[in-house]
């Protein structure tokens, strides 16, 4: 009974022991006894008060101000008092429901907030030139200061988690469209297309640059590999990288993209060179092409008519290239560019065989001049064939026994099929399906 008269209760904002509501009963000469506290503890102090107070002194209780005043005269004390009109009594349930009403309405707020500051993002624009700002240099041979024009600094705007999703939405959906534009039109078309709108090869080159980081292997890194364990024998030598009569390593990289190859090739072989003696550096160039031109590696090109002579290189690459509908007429130029044992390397997409292994592929370049040396299925997203160009003593022996078989009139036959059906239909639609993803 003494806890509980002594334990404080908290009442408008104060605590108020047991005692001080006994003695408050006791100074307007009221009897109040520890049961009665005891009994009405646990409910409102305002309402024992009032309904014991009132009811005495017989007072109207429709008069709430003045029954309000009264109370609250009760409470006066020295060193506190409280003097005010309105008691406010806080209601936890209603205060969490209004908390939680605001956090929604700021939320609704800032989404359409990112949502503009998006749009405005995609059309903003550039600044004027007279709008750049121009500041004083001095120069060496007088003391005299001249403005000049300083090129407007770039603005990075730092998006935020939601206008990055948005964003990775549409450049995604925009790869997909430009991918299927490529492996749906001819060289001539696209190289077109690429003239006209230059931004699309950034905007593939960006979105395909994404894609092959979760593969487990770059085929440009397993070509990278394969002319640096091949550049440990001579020239020329079984084992060895092709060169020209002089030794000299010439690549052709058709469909180069950013000239990754010729990039990774060069900066390896200068180093090499660095620990390698003078007659036992290997000379080589590495001839870039694409649609547009990403960096001064790279020769402006529709592949299936470069500009380099014929007989010129010893080894043609197509990294993930054949992408036109006509992509054969790519597989003839790379014959037209090699010199006799020079070689044809490519890897494409598994995907993209209708047999699964290429095997129909791989019959199709042998009717157009290629010997096939060997298929790499390895890889669990593309497969990697290598070939080469006989020389004329080879191609004389092997027509040789095709005639002594009569099978020469056969092999004829089927490159004239072969052409046949190209005319009719377009080999992107039955020789090497177009990779396209699909649509989300």
């Amino acid at each position: 009974m003494v806890n509980m008269i002594n334990e404080p209760l908290k009442f408008l904002g104060a605590s108020i022991s047991g005692k001080f509501v006994i003695r408050a009963f006791q100074v307007i000469g009221i009897p109040i006894t520890i049961n009665v506290v005891e009994k009405f503890w646990v409910r409102s102090a305002s309402h024992l008060i009032s309904s014991h107070f009132i009811s005495s002194h017989r007072y109207n209780h429709t008069d709430r101000k003045f029954r309000k005043q009264l109370i609250m005269g009760l409470f006066k004390v020295d060193g506190w008092d409280l003097k005010t009109e309105n008691v406010a009594y806080y209601d936890a349930k209603s205060a969490k429901g209004q908390e939680k009403k605001k956090e929604q309405k700021e939320k609704r707020k800032e989404q359409k907030k990112q949502q503009n500051e998006l749009k405005n993002l995609k059309h903003q624009p550039e600044p004027a030139q007279e709008d750049v700002p121009q500041k004083k240099r001095k120069t060496k041979d007088s003391s005299s200061s001249s403005t000049s024009s300083v090129p407007a600094p770039k603005i990075e705007r730092k998006l935020t988690p939601l206008q990055q999703k948005m964003m990775a939405k549409l450049t995604g959906s925009r790869f997909r469209w430009i991918n299927e534009q490529l492996y749906t039109i001819s060289s001539e078309d696209a190289l077109k297309m690429i003239k006209e709108q230059p931004q699309l090869f950034d905007e593939y080159h960006d979105g395909f640059k994404s894609q092959v980081e979760s593969w487990p292997e770059n085929p440009v890194d397993v070509f990278v590999e394969e002319i640096r364990q091949r550049s440990k024998r001579p020239v020329n030598a079984p084992g060895g990288l092709p060169g020209l009569k002089n030794k000299q390593i010439v690549i052709a990289d058709m469909g180069c993209g950013e000239a990754q190859l010729a990039l990774d090739i060069n900066k390896y072989f200068a180093q090499i060179d660095k620990r390698s003696k003078p007659n036992h550096r290997k000379s080589h160039v590495v001839h870039s092409f694409d649609l547009k031109k990403a960096n001064d590696l790279i020769t402006v090109a529709d592949i299936k008519n470069v500009p380099l002579p014929d007989n010129s290189c010893t080894i043609v690459v197509f990294c993930l290239a054949l992408m036109g509908t006509n992509f054969l007429d790519f597989i003839k130029e790379a014959y037209r560019l090699l010199a006799p044992r020079g070689e044809l390397w490519i890897a494409e997409i598994k995907s993209r065989f209708a047999d699964g292994k290429g095997e129909e592929f791989v019959e199709a370049l042998k009717l157009l001049g290629f010997f096939h040396k060997k298929t790499d299925n390895e890889n669990k997203m593309f497969t990697r064939f290598e070939f080469f160009k006989p020389p004329q003593e080879i191609i004389e022996e092997r027509r040789a026994k095709l005639e002594r078989k009569h099978k020469f009139i056969e092999t004829e036959n089927e490159r004239e099929a072969l052409e046949d059906k190209r005319l009719k239909e377009s080999e992107g639609k039955w020789l090497l399906k177009p990779c396209i993803y699909k649509r989300r």
